[in-house]
């Protein structure tokens, strides 16, 4: 707990004060696997709100610290799972009607996470085998009470911190909370891999499993059965003949080409959500956690990342002050040669000593001196981004990350910030302009007779009287509705 808040850049008493009313934190972390860092440990020994919880707050570096954010992606939310028979109650009521009559087979738990458990079933009425995801019984219930112990601690951070109110501990939380009422109900989920399954549908090697909409509700949602080996499971990989090198760049281009291509990405693309099928394709599963972001942000991710390719320190710079990331009042030129500073010790290792991880350290340090404000977006994007590199560096060490990353990102380019782009951009905005084209002379009225008569303020000595008004215009009304009902 302490070293969390010494990433926040708190006082130092609070670290303090905070090793010493965690040490039966620390002792928690003293339970478990030894081969786990404590931390991970001891929020596991807390339970699945606080497993989620740190799962999320992995995906903030910039809150955290780049060094506790790679220790907390080693959590695993595998948990006991709850009985067969009471999933099989759950799915019955779900459906509204016996289990026998839709799965001619119900198998016991093959997976059991913090939020919910898989269950792999037959369909009476093609054969086909599913995936039937289950919420935990009373799940939400227990989130709920977590979730608002998590707030009041926020709450203190930055009261007792004033230093950590740039990183906005309560969003945090906030955003914590948003991610995993989405995750409680499980028709979101079915929503996401129905959204990411059809923009992926002709991307050659990566397989999304289908939805079967009239089975999947707010408890329960079902998919096509993903055969295939974890991407964990080298050995297997290795027995089964699949290239792992071609397995490894698959995975680190697929993440790029959905999140600049796209702007919807997978944000939980660790081996435990990833198989390799028996013909060779990446399938994704779990699509609780997902990413979004917009066009012009799209935009400006792939000129940082073209940038740092080219080693264009300059343009990269420029292009996080046009963005508005950095204060405008910073010289662009100081900025730049910091931006050097990350780049040219990263660029002179070898392929396979590159590292993510210690690029976005360098990154988040740079960028904190030059005032620039968190983009919870661009976190997430970067967070995938690393644990993408380290599922891509276990299939295959040698994996150049930036070869991967160049054509992808100049495809991009050269379709989004040439001069089909222009012509693209010009086409929307006369579109847009055109809607309202028939409402234009109004606007234009409207908008000079307001210039003409401004509205004048009340002024507080007449607020009284004006309530008075407005209240017995309130009562009268009413009253009139009350007449009228009545008759």
């Amino acid at each position: 707990m302490g070293a969390v808040l010494e990433a926040l850049d708190a006082p130092r008493p609070i670290p303090v004060a905070a090793r010493v009313l965690g040490w039966p934190f620390k002792w928690l972390g003293l339970r478990g696997d030894p081969n786990v860092p404590p931390v991970p440990r001891a929020l596991t020994a807390l339970g699945p709100a606080y497993i989620k919880f740190g799962q999320i707050l992995s995906t903030r570096p910039d809150v955290v610290g780049p060094d506790m954010a790679l220790e907390l992606m080693v959590l695993q939310d595998k948990l006991p799972p709850f009985p067969a028979a009471e999933a099989r109650r759950i799915v019955a009521a779900e459906l509204g009607r016996p289990l026998e009559e839709v799965f001619s087979d119900f198998s016991e738990p093959v997976a059991a996470a913090s939020i919910a458990q898989v269950h792999r079933a037959t369909l009476v009425d093609s054969g086909r085998d599913v995936a039937v995801k289950i919420l935990r019984p009373k799940i939400e219930r227990a989130f709920r009470r977590d979730v608002d112990a998590f707030h009041l601690i926020a709450t203190l951070v930055e009261a007792l911190s004033p230093s950590s109110r740039r990183l906005r501990p309560r969003d945090v939380v906030d955003h914590f909370e948003g991610v995993v009422l989405q995750e409680l109900d499980l028709r979101i989920e079915a929503s996401a891999a129905g959204e990411f399954a059809a923009n992926t549908e002709g991307d050659e090697g990566f397989t999304v499993p289908m939805v079967e909409w009239g089975m999947s509700t707010r408890q329960m949602m079902v998919l096509g059965w993903a055969e295939g080996l974890p991407l964990s499971d080298l050995t297997a990989i290795d027995a089964a003949g699949h290239d792992r090198r071609k397995l490894g760049a698959t995975v680190m281009e697929m993440f790029l080409r959905h999140a600049l291509r796209d702007g919807y990405f997978h944000a939980d693309m660790h081996q435990g959500n990833l198989k390799v099928a028996p013909n060779g394709d990446v399938v994704a599963l779990d699509f609780g956690i997902m990413g979004r972001i917009d066009e012009y942000t799209r935009r400006v991710y792939a000129e940082i990342l073209m940038g740092f390719i080219r080693k264009d320190y300059r343009r990269v710079a420029e292009v996080h002050f046009e963005a508005g990331y950095v204060p405008a009042d910073r010289d662009v030129g100081e900025f730049a040669q910091a931006l050097r500073s990350v780049g040219e010790p990263i660029f002179g290792m070898e392929a396979s000593r590159i590292s993510m991880g210690r690029l976005l350290a360098y990154l988040f340090e740079v960028t904190e001196r030059f005032g620039m404000e968190t983009r919870t977006e661009l976190i997430l994007l970067q967070r995938t981004m690393v644990v993408v590199e380290g599922v891509g560096r276990s299939l295959d060490p040698d994996l150049n990350i930036w070869a991967v990353a160049q054509p992808v990102v100049e495809e991009y380019i050269a379709r989004n910030l040439g001069p089909q782009a222009v012509a693209r951009d010009l086409f929307r905005t006369a579109m847009v302009l055109s809607r309202f084209g028939p409402r234009l002379p109004q606007l234009a009225e409207a908008a000079l007779i307001a210039q003409a008569h401004p509205v004048t303020p009340i002024p507080p000595s007449r607020w009284p009287e004006r309530l008075a008004i407005g209240a017995g215009g309130l009562a009268l009304g009413l009253g009139a509705t009350l007449i009228w009902a009545m008759f």
